[in-house]
């Protein structure tokens, strides 16, 4: 505990330089990342514990496997991230909050030390997330809580991995893992979908690498028709995307906005359902459509793969070296962000 606390010491002057409302959030950020570092300990340590059960233990050895995978094959972070191992006994790392005004795709935005400006709020509890949310939703605001599994702390912290990570199968553990430590390799502050999207493309990248090298070719073939279907998923949500932004920035009135939103809201679950019987009734996106649809539920499919595509080609351009296409990365942060956003397109 009083190296968690040590490790923790930096961030508390943040607290003294803060209003009540910020106060209160990064009292609850600062105490639930304090409570994933108390309960983490090394991997090896789970390993050899006779309590741990042999699925588990399985598991963590491949993630030590994976780790130096991540930093030999994909030339990312050689540090103590993920070599450590915590279980929240809790679905969800931290629940993000997204907002976007009713008649509006532009997401609203929260500023911090450290990270920048991003396009959500995180919280360490569920009923946390969802009170910040109702207040959202009475100011008028439309509102999507998402369960996230897992998140990177840029290097300040040694990120263990956790137990809604392990939950998961083998390939997608991996594609996590490489995801958080990209973020740790490169990451440039207020540009969301600049970092999703470069963490994305390591991801699948790495991913490919993997189980290319374990032999794995049936795992390799499923792989590939997931992100298939993630791709048409997505494909299909930004196309409504453009649908309602072409509606919101239209001279009709308020009214006429909102009855166009709702129509088109339910084409698209009428799509999703078309979609979904190419796939033969796979069901891996029914939990997206659960709750009710909204601008900000479409606004946080956006954010991760907004530049997937353009940092693809560039990849490609270098031939698959990822030392050269980090370096180029590297050079697009030190430009602004509407700079970025040309290069890219």
């Amino acid at each position: 505990m009083i190296r968690v606390l040590r490790s923790l010491l930096p961030l508390l002057p943040l607290l003294l330089l803060t209003g009540c409302a910020h106060f209160s959030y990064y009292a609850q950020a600062i105490g639930g990342q304090m409570d994933i570092l108390a309960k983490s300990r090394p991997i090896n340590e789970w390993i050899e514990d006779p309590t741990t059960t042999p699925e588990t233990r399985q598991k963590l050895a491949t993630v030590l496997t994976l780790r130096e995978f991540a930093t030999r094959e994909l030339g990312l972070p050689d540090n103590r991230s993920y070599r450590s191992y915590a279980d929240l006994e809790r679905p969800f790392a931290v629940w993000n909050v997204f907002a976007t005004p009713e008649l509006s795709l532009q997401p609203r935005e929260w500023c911090f030390v450290v990270v920048g400006c991003v396009s959500y709020r995180g919280y360490f509890t569920h009923a946390k997330a969802d009170q910040f949310a109702a207040e959202l939703r009475q100011q008028g605001y439309d509102v999507y809580v998402g369960g996230v599994t897992a998140y990177s702390t840029l290097g300040w912290f040694n990120d263990p991995m956790l137990n809604t990570v392990l939950k998961r199968s083998e390939t997608e553990i991996a594609g996590i893992l490489f995801h958080e430590l990209a973020h740790q390799k490169l990451y440039v502050k207020d540009d969301s979908a600049f970092n999703e999207s470069f963490a994305t493309v390591v991801e699948l990248e790495g991913v490919k690498r993997w189980l290319r090298q374990q032999g794995k070719a049936e795992e390799f073939r499923h792989y590939h028709i997931n992100i298939k279907r993630r791709d048409e998923f997505v494909a299909l949500v930004l196309r409504y995307r453009e649908r309602l932004a072409e509606t919101y920035a239209s001279n009709s009135s308020d009214a006429e906005k909102r009855a166009a939103k709702a129509h088109i809201l339910a084409e698209l679950r009428n799509d999703y359902a078309v979609l979904k019987t190419s796939w033969g009734g796979y069901e891996g996106y029914d939990s997206w459509f659960t709750q009710d649809l909204n601008n900000a539920r479409l606004v946080s499919i956006g954010l991760y793969h907004q530049h997937v595509a353009a940092f693809q080609k560039l990849l490609a351009q270098h031939h698959g070296d990822l030392v050269s296409f980090y370096r180029t990365v590297k050079e697009l942060t030190k430009r602004s962000k509407a700079e970025r956003d040309r290069a890219l397109q």
